[in-house]
């Protein structure tokens, strides 16, 4: 098997977007796993100006749009159909079928009053989703749904099952499933905490499993490892930590990592590093990767040891400004990435562009910036308060 790092030294760009009428930031990506032969694979886009792009994977065309929106926090498929969620902070999560025209949600999970969701995710066998809200009065909370359809019960508004309130005191901010024990789930916070749960426990406080300190406001978590008993986390100034749970019940510690700035300490072969965008751990190498970039758009890839984050490859002349997000395909080896300059781009190894015209930067005004993350050397809690 080819070695990974070479494989990501070796993307291209294979297809770019089409323009659309509205150019916005394109702030989520998710694709659909469930792969229709006659039709290929669908790609969310979550954008800035509140909508939902439904793309065909291979031509990078808008097949539909959710729009009229505002507001909505990240992108997710389900794992067994083509159901397309985000939380919204009008309090609900709400529930598109992607393969269908119509912009009205086909469900509608409710919140408790004064609820505003800002993160969300569905466990992997979709039978339940999690939300988490800002910090409203003393409350930052954890909601929960049944995600199943109930054939007796065909509404389509749900109201929560129940919520966690105790284990975060600030903006919940990031909320990650397992990806294959759908009862664990991970979540982060500006209060700098990362928490694990087991939901099949009756309580919050014995729910808890573990909690971790980034000291830092969170910004992005996963799973890594084998059988995925690792979490990792970035945050707002640009750090990462890295935990391995198999210690839990050891006297071996915990943290595998631990870097303040990502910025200060990574050798870089080549220019600079401005920020942190997410985690990408490949299963078939058990080898977790960083995913940075800077404010002209280029793309770092790093791969992450115990000792520290070595730098692999940069991926350039693809975005003009700030990309915003990404999301690995294991089953191709393709990469798909979006940015500030509105072009969702997608990448292969060995790959060559088909089409060859290369849009300018269209860094655009959004009404979300300040919701949005603004990659910048403060603190998100710093700038909440400005």
């Amino acid at each position: 098997m080819e070695k990974i790092e070479e494989q990501f030294a070796n993307l291209n760009i294979v297809k770019r977007s089409s323009e659309t009428k509205e150019p916005t930031y394109l702030l989520g990506i998710d694709t659909s796993k469930t792969v229709q032969a006659e039709k290929g694979s669908l790609v969310a886009v979550l954008c800035s100006n509140g909508s939902i792009r439904i793309y065909d994977k291979e031509r990078l065309n808008v097949l539909r749009e959710f729009r009229g929106y505002p507001g909505l926090n990240g992108v997710k498929f389900a794992n067994s159909c083509d159901s397309v969620y985000s939380s919204c902070t009008d309090g609900t999560v709400k529930c598109w079928d992607a393969r269908l025209a119509s912009e009205k949600p086909v469900q509608l999970f409710k919140g408790y009053p004064s609820n505003i969701f800002i993160s969300f995710d569905i466990s992997c066998n979709d039978h339940v989703i999690c939300a988490g809200t800002e910090k409203v009065d003393d409350d930052a909370l954890l909601v929960f749904w049944d995600a199943r359809i109930n054939s007796q019960d065909l509404s389509t508004t749900k109201d929560p099952l129940g919520a966690y309130s105790e284990t975060h005191s600030d903006d919940i901010t990031q909320v990650c499933f397992h990806p294959s024990n759908p009862n664990m789930v991970v979540s982060g916070s500006t209060d700098g905490l990362v928490n694990v749960f087991d939901i099949t426990v009756d309580n919050e406080e014995d729910a808890l499993v573990t909690t971790c300190n980034s000291v830092s406001s969170v910004s992005y978590i996963g799973w890594s490892g084998k059988d995925y008993k690792q979490i990792y986390c970035m945050t707002h100034d640009e750090g990462f930590c890295w935990w391995d749970l198999n210690h839990l019940d050891t006297n071996e510690p915990i943290t595998c990592l631990n870097i303040p700035d990502v910025r200060e300490v990574i050798n870089m072969k080549e220019g600079i590093l401005d920020y942190l965008i997410g985690g990408l751990y490949h299963e078939k190498t058990d080898k977790l990767f960083v995913v940075g970039g800077t404010n002209t758009g280029i793309i770092h890839i790093m791969s992450c040891t115990t000792s520290g984050l070595v730098h692999v490859t940069r991926l350039q002349g693809g975005h003009a400004a700030t990309v915003r997000s990404f999301c690995w395909n294991m089953q191709d080896d393709s990469l798909l990435t979006g940015g500030e300059d509105a072009q969702l781009l997608l990448w292969k190894p060995g790959a060559v562009e088909k089409t060859l015209t290369k849009k300018d930067s269209m860094k655009i005004a959004s009404s979300v910036y300040q919701r949005v993350r603004v990659h910048s050397n403060d603190s998100y809690k710093k700038r909440k308060k400005q």
